[in-house]
């Protein structure tokens, strides 16, 4: 069974504005595996939070493994994702739909931690790289 663990966290100056999503994803023996983001255009900070969930549950699908430990620091969509807290927007309930339904057509085991945002640095770091890029 391989296990990856996704750092993921989203970036924007203003709210709603441009926004950018990064990745750091490690193995279970804290390899380095993925350093990645992407900008998502113009969303509301909600949004993209949910957007680099579904983006990087779907890229740690795609390098092959059985579960993926998701760690981010937005109690919003941890909570909503292991369903302690309603979600009442529609797009986030559309997005949450795609992310469950990405975990069922691929027989994923998924684990939600929040974490506090001084324990995501290396995200942060990568988020800084691409908002100074500004690449879109």
């Amino acid at each position: 069974m391989k296990k990856l663990i996704v750092y993921t966290d989203w970036w924007s100056r203003w709210n709603p504005w441009i926004s950018w999503i990064w990745i750091y994803i490690i193995d279970e023996n804290w390899k380095e595996i993925e350093k990645n983001y992407k900008s998502l255009w113009i969303k509301t900070n909600n949004e993209a939070e949910y957007l680099w969930a579904y983006y990087w549950i779907k890229r740690a699908i795609e390098i092959w493994c059985d579960i993926i430990e998701l760690r981010m620091d937005s109690s919003l969509v941890i909570n909503q994702l292991s369903w302690e807290w309603k979600i009442k927007k529609y797009e986030l309930m559309q997005i949450n739909k795609q992310i469950l339904n990405l975990i069922e057509i691929s027989w994923l085991s998924l684990i939600y931690k929040w974490i506090k945002r001084e324990e995501n640095k290396e995200a942060d770091r990568l988020s800084n790289i691409a908002m100074d890029k500004n690449e879109f």
